[in-house]
């Protein structure tokens, strides 16, 4: 059986819809391939890869049910997904966007998603942030949750990638001190989107807010608005409409680069270039602010 006789078969057993050979190649991102299937009576979305890549899109389906559970911001339903030969395919529902929407409802439906909670940091699965493993062990200790878990994980894996030298040497000295930036400030285990920057959040044509492409796991919520700084993309009225329903700490100032560090050290491992000398000039000003 060929990949979209067995992707058609997919759909029909999950919806009872049967879809058409048209299909047209839309952006889907740097990682995978991504194709609008035409159905009877609407267009999917389906995302592909390598069967390697099985595993992502697993946990990518897992999120969006997560973040669906949360009855909060909207999510595209995952229709159906697997491995067939040598492809994985994710399958979605195609959802139309607007030109614009309301950033305050953006922030609004973010600050409740973000007030759904468990008891330990971390997911009950491991997933990826971009192709790269993302190791989601339940901790209870946030500050080592991180620690090794995210920060520690990237070093690390910059290190085996040939980014060592002063790089490791001042991400080992801030890895041992950061301890301080949480002095006072005790977070609780947050539903994050877990990537959410510009390019995975969008409007539906009535202006009603959508994300896209997570990676979920419970964490501290200023690790979510953190990325939202990252790349820009997310105006004023967002960060007002977010306050509003729920002020953050004065700390945030500072450990939002903490939290962005771990994205742009990714970046550094999946891309290269120049995110060696932003990852540097990041840890340096962490550790001018411990002191």
């Amino acid at each position: 059986m060929d990949l979209w006789t067995h992707i058609s078969d997919a759909i029909f057993n999950a919806t009872g819809e049967k879809i058409q050979a048209e299909r047209g190649a839309v952006g889907g991102g740097c990682i995978n391939q991504a194709m609008r299937v035409q159905g009877e009576k609407r267009d999917f979305f389906v995302k592909l890869n390598s069967a390697q890549h099985g595993d992502m899109f697993d946990a990518e389906a897992m999120g969006l049910q997560e973040l669906a559970a949360s009855k909060t911001l909207r999510v595209p339903l995952a229709i159906c997904w697997g491995v067939t030969g040598r492809d994985a395919y994710l399958v979605l529902e195609y959802l139309s966007f607007g030109r614009s929407g309301s950033g305050v409802e953006l922030g609004r439906q973010l600050a409740a998603m973000h007030r759904v909670t468990q008891d330990n940091f971390g997911w009950r699965r491991g997933n990826t942030i971009g192709s790269t493993p993302q190791d989601n062990t339940p901790d209870k200790d946030w500050i080592r949750f991180w620690r090794e878990r995210r920060l520690g994980y990237q070093l690390a894996l910059a290190a085996r990638n040939g980014h060592g030298g002063e790089l490791q040497r001042q991400g080992e000295q801030l890895m041992a001190r950061f301890d301080a930036l949480f002095d006072g400030y005790r977070p609780q285990p947050s539903l994050l989107h877990g990537d959410l920057w510009s390019g995975n959040y969008g409007y539906m044509a009535d202006g009603s807010p959508v994300v896209f492409d997570p990676a979920v796991y419970f964490g501290d919520r200023e690790a979510d608005l953190a990325m939202t700084e990252l790349f820009g993309g997310f105006g004023a009225d967002f960060y007002a409409a977010y306050a509003e329903a729920w002020p953050l700490d004065a700390g945030y100032r500072v450990r939002k680069t903490l939290y962005n560090l771990y994205h742009v050290l990714n970046h550094l491992n999946l891309f290269g270039g120049g995110y060696h000398g932003q990852s540097a000039s990041m840890i340096k000003r962490l550790l001018a602010e411990l002191g």
